[in-house]
């Protein structure tokens, strides 16, 4: 499926843009991208959202960001009270804006680090969601100059968070981002490249430039995961696509996605997305048939 290209403009008297929408009936599939990070709370509804190849259920009160050129969508099942609507607070900034503030404001730095996380689609802790969220509620009624102060606020406190999540699909564009550090960034470019190929630890040593053990513990602080975690999640993300998008048998997938044993590939797609890989499939299929329409979407 293609996904259509956005145009975001910033707002009136700003640098960046915020979109508070409100549906009644509900939030579409529209599988889209742009090349701006986009920020998301989503509030009053459940459905599953798609970032790129990882599909999830959500909840009131999901918060993920992502980073540019990544295509996604949510769609909605239903709205928590059945008295107000869906509701997405949306933000988007470019690239350029974040590297500027980052260039000239030292006491941002962290951003940095959290924006090249976002290159794969990142989701927040419990506890994160629950500060920032009335930050982000207050935006839509807040002058120019304070709402950018509660958008820095938002974005350090999404770097401090210690549960937040890599969604886990392949990213869309190279990152640029000043505080990556480029050992890992060489090691993730490669597994995301080559991750149905078999891992090998000391391989991934070496390319970073370290010890085996040193290897294992910047991984674990870069991406919360070790590298076989990372991978699996890789995996079971690209055969979530190849549920959806192709006709392959479920065997066919698992060994396309590297998996030589297809009792293990059930195994870790269940562990990872609670239902089996034909389950998924059958749940799937249908909310993501071809989209229409256009226009600012979550």
């Amino acid at each position: 499926m293609h996904a259509f290209l956005e145009t975001i403009l910033p707002d009136d008297g700003a640098s960046w843009a915020l979109l508070d929408r409100r549906l009644e009936e509900g939030i579409p599939f529209e599988w889209h991208h742009h090349p701006e990070y986009e920020l998301t709370l989503t509030l009053n509804s459940r459905g599953h959202r798609y970032i790129g190849d990882d599909i999830e259920p959500y909840d009131d009160g999901d918060l993920v960001l992502i980073g540019p050129g990544m295509p996604h969508s949510w769609c909605s099942r239903e709205r928590i009270d059945p008295d107000r609507p869906h509701r997405a607070l949306v933000i988007w900034f470019h690239r350029d804006w974040a590297n500027g503030l980052l260039a000239v404001l030292p006491e941002l730095r962290d951003i940095g680090a959290l924006l090249a996380g976002a290159e794969q689609g990142l989701s927040f802790g419990a506890a994160t969601r629950a500060r920032v969220r009335p930050l982000i509620e207050a935006m839509p009624e807040a002058e120019p100059g304070r709402r950018l102060m509660l958008l820095l606020d938002v974005l350090l406190s999404l770097c401090r968070d210690p549960d937040r999540l890599p969604l886990a699909n392949a990213p869309a564009a190279p990152a640029a981002v000043p505080t990556a550090d480029p050992r890992i960034q060489r090691v993730l470019d490669h597994l995301h490249r080559g991750f149905a190929a078999p891992v090998s630890i000391p391989a991934l040593a070496e390319l970073a430039c370290v010890s085996v053990s040193a290897f294992h513990r910047m991984f674990r602080r870069h991406t919360r995961m070790t590298a076989v975690q990372y991978v699996t999640r890789l995996r079971i993300g690209r055969a979530c696509s190849l549920l959806i998008a192709t006709e392959a048998s479920v065997l066919r997938i698992a060994e396309q996605v590297g998996y030589a044993n297809l009792s293990l590939f059930n195994r870790q797609f269940l562990a990872l997305k609670g239902r089996t890989p034909r389950d998924f499939r059958r749940l799937h299929r249908k909310p993501l048939e071809p989209p229409g329409g256009g226009g600012k979407s979550a």
